[in-house]
C-alpha cells in the first residue's frame, strides 16, 4: 500500500479530528473504506451524542504539513513499506507517524533502553555500556530522549542511527535543551518519530502515549533504574501487552530508583547484567520472527486505553464532560519534573548521581559536569556528616540509613 498526497492529507484531518484516536481512526476506515468518505459521514454518525464532531479542516492539516516540510519531516502511514511493521503489530500503533532523519534507523531491529531521569552515575556508566554494546552489534537503540537514562542511551549508541520517539510535536523537543542531542542524532544517521502535531507542547498522558510507540519499535525493553511509580514501568507494561520482551537491571534493595526494576525481575522480567543477556533473548527474534504488516484494514480490534478520548462508532461519546479528564496513572511533572542538575545547586547534584553501590570520582564527575575538584571537596563534606562510605580504589557509595 502507498497513499497519494491527497489520501494522506485525508488520512491526517482524519486522525487530527477531536474524539479520533488509533482505534477509532481504524474503525472508521474498515466500516467506510477510506479517510475521505470516513471524513463525510462523520457529522451525522456523531450527531445522534448531542456533540457532532467537526472534521479537521483542510488548510489546517496543509498547515501542518507545509510546517513538516519544512523541517524535513515526512508523514508515513500504517501498511506503507516505510512504515515499521514492529509497531504496526500493536494494537494502538498510530495511522500516521511523523519521521525525520533516516528511515532505515526505524526499520532495522531495535531494543529499548528507558530509565530514571535522575538516573545515578552507576546507572549512567552500565546504559553507556549496554546501548553501545547494542549498537556495536547492529541492534538500533530507541529511547525517549528524556534526561537521564534516556539521553545517556542515545548517546552511547550514535554511531548505530539511535531512534527517539517524542511526547510533543517535532518543533517543541522536550527538554528544551536536548536540541542539540537531536541535531547528534540526525547528524549520525539516526531518527526521531511522533505521532503529535507541528507544534505540539507535551502535556502529560503525552508521556504514557510516546512510550507505547518506544516498546512498539522495539523487540524488547530493558528497564535501568525505575521507582515503583516510573513511567518507564508503562513502557515496560505495553511491552507485555504487545508480547515484546522486557528485560530489568538489578540494582541495590536501598537505593529506591532500583524497587521498580527489581519488581520486574521477581515478576519474571529477564535479569540484565550484559549486553549479552539481551542479545541472546533477541538474536533469534532477529532471525525467525516475521511481525505482521499489511494495510489498516487488516489490524484487530482493540480495547481502548485511557490515553485517548475517542468516539465509540456505535454512537456513544466517550469524550469526557468538558473539563474532565481520562484518569493519568502519573503527571507531567512527575513523569519530568526538572531534576537537581538544573537547579545549579552542585551539592544536590552530586547526591543524585550517589547510590548504594560505589562507584569512582571520575565517573560522578561525569555524570554531574562538576570538576573533579569540586567533587572531591563535596564528597569530603558527605563523608565527615555521615552520608557516604568509602570502598577500594578510591569508589564511594551512600551510606545505608537502616
Amino acid at each position: 500500500m502507498q497513499l497519494t498526497d491527497a489520501q494522506r492529507l485525508d488520512w491526517l484531518r482524519l486522525i487530527r479530528t477531536e474524539g479520533v484516536g488509533p482505534r477509532t481512526f481504524r474503525g472508521l476506515i474498515n466500516r467506510f473504506g477510506s479517510a475521505a468518505a470516513a471524513l463525510d459521514a462523520l457529522p451525522d454518525l456523531t450527531r445522534r451524542t448531542g456533540k457532532p464532531t467537526v472534521p479537521a479542516s483542510k488548510a489546517l492539516a496543509e498547515r501542518e504539513m507545509a510546517a513538516a516540510a519544512r523541517l524535513g519531516v515526512r508523514y508515513l502511514a500504517m501498511g506503507e513499506p516505510d512504515y515499521p511493521k514492529s509497531l504496526h503489530a500493536t494494537d494502538t500503533a498510530p495511522p500516521l507517524i511523523a519521521l525525520r532523519g533516516e528511515v532505515g534507523a526505524i526499520l532495522k531491529p531495535a531494543v529499548a533502553l528507558v530509565g530514571s531521569r535522575n538516573a545515578s552515575s552507576a546507572g549512567l556508566a552500565f546504559t553507556e555500556r549496554l546501548a553501545r554494546g547494542l549498537s556495536e552489534a547492529g541492534i538500533v537503540v530507541v529511547s525517549g530522549l528524556a534526561r537521564g537514562i534516556d539521553a545517556s542511551a542515545h548517546r552511547a549508541s550514535l554511531g548505530g542511527g539511535t531512534v527517539a520517539a517524542l511526547a510533543g510535536g517535532h518543533d517543541k523537543i522536550y527538554p528544551d535543551n536536548h536540541r542539540s542531542l537531536v541535531e547528534e542524532i540526525l547528524g549520525a544517521g539516526g531518527a526521531l518519530v511522533a505521532e503529535m502535531p507541528m507544534g505540539w507542547v507535551p502535556r502529560g498522558r503525552d508521556f504514557p502515549r510516546r512510550n507505547r510507540i518506544i516498546s512498539g519499535l522495539s523487540l524488547g525493553t530493558v528497564v535501568i533504574e525505575a521507582a515503583r511509580r516510573s513511567g518507564s514501568l508503562i513502557t515496560a507494561r505495553f511491552a507485555l501487552e504487545q508480547g515484546r520482551e522486557v528485560f530489568a537491571v538489578p540494582g541495590s534493595p536501598l537505593d529506591p530508583r532500583a524497587e521498580g526494576t527489581n519488581d520486574l525481575i521477581r515478576q519474571g522480567a529477564t535479569l540484565v547484567a550484559e549486553v549479552e543477556h539481551v542479545l541472546t533473548v533477541i538474536e533469534p527474534l532477529i532471525s525467525g520472527a516475521t511481525l505482521p504488516g499489511g494495510g489498516v484494514n487488516d489490524r484487530p480490534e482493540a480495547e481502548p486505553l485511557d490515553y485517548w478520548d475517542e468516539i465509540d462508532l456505535d454512537g456513544r461519546d466517550r469524550r469526557p464532560a468538558h473539563g474532565a479528564l481520562c484518569e493519568e496513572p502519573l503527571s507531567l511533572t512527575a513523569l519530568d519534573a526538572s531534576g537537581p542538575s538544573e537547579a545549579g545547586d552542585a551539592h544536590a547534584r552530586l547526591l543524585a548521581a550517589l547510590s548504594p553501590t560505589p562507584v569512582g570520582t571520575d565517573l560522578l564527575a561525569r555524570a554531574t559536569g562538576l570538576p573533579v575538584r569540586v567533587v572531591q571537596s563535596l564528597l569530603m563534606e558527605l563523608e565527615l556528616s555521615g552520608r557516604i562510605e568509602r570502598h577500594g580504589s578510591g569508589s564511594v557509595s551512600l551510606r545505608s540509613r537502616g
